[in-house]
């Protein structure tokens, strides 16, 4: 089933969400170009994960069951909180017509398994309400979104050097030879004088 052959498609709130944009459209950095920057994408893949987004936001209020969002469609959930008068003057009452509050975990292997099961259904529903599969760059299958993408920490990349583990062990390797060696030669500076 199409895009526009799916249940979605006739929905009303449906109709609204995916041309709904959040936050001030004259302001210097907007909505899309922020979650960009903020998470090292690119304008396209923001655009994309904002789309993502706006379908999770119908799934949690039509789907009858606890959603969860793919982590990528969660950064955008998150950004939108942030532009509280948005999100809780206009986004909520007047697009989604629910308030649709974001609850995080309370950690433990419990929430560990009711987020999997949570984000296996979520899925499910997203295939039956939008007919297709979810792109996978944006809604990985739930063993890698809780398993080792759970793992997963966020840096700041002006913050950080990254390199990767190899050519780090071969630099701090390479490092302590040439302290050896420099203390060698300074050792036997020093015995000369």
């Amino acid at each position: 089933m199409s895009r526009s052959g799916s249940a979605a498609a006739d929905d009303p709130v449906w109709q609204v969400l995916r041309d709904y944009r959040i936050g001030p459209p004259d302001a210097s950095l907007t909505f899309d170009q922020r979650l960009a920057r903020e998470n090292g994408w690119n304008a396209g893949f923001a655009n994309r994960v904002i789309a993502e987004y706006y379908r999770f936001c119908l799934l949690a209020i039509r789907s009858g069951h606890a959603v969860t969002p793919s982590d990528a469609v969660d950064q955008a959930w998150h950004l939108h909180l942030t532009y509280s008068r948005d999100y809780w003057e206009r986004f909520c009452p007047d697009v989604l017509g629910a308030k649709l509050h974001h609850g995080p975990t309370a950690g433990g292997s419990d929430e560990q398994t009711r987020y999997y099961d949570q984000y296996a259904a979520t899925l499910r529903s997203y295939e039956q309400v939008f007919g297709e599969n979810p792109p996978e760059d944006i809604w990985p299958a739930a063993a890698q979104r809780f398993g080792k993408d759970a793992r997963a920490i966020r840096v700041h990349p002006h913050e950080f050097i990254f390199l990767p583990r190899k050519l780090a062990i071969i630099s701090a390797v390479l490092a302590l030879l040439v302290m050896v060696f420099l203390g060698g030669i300074a050792g036997e500076w020093i015995e000369s004088v």
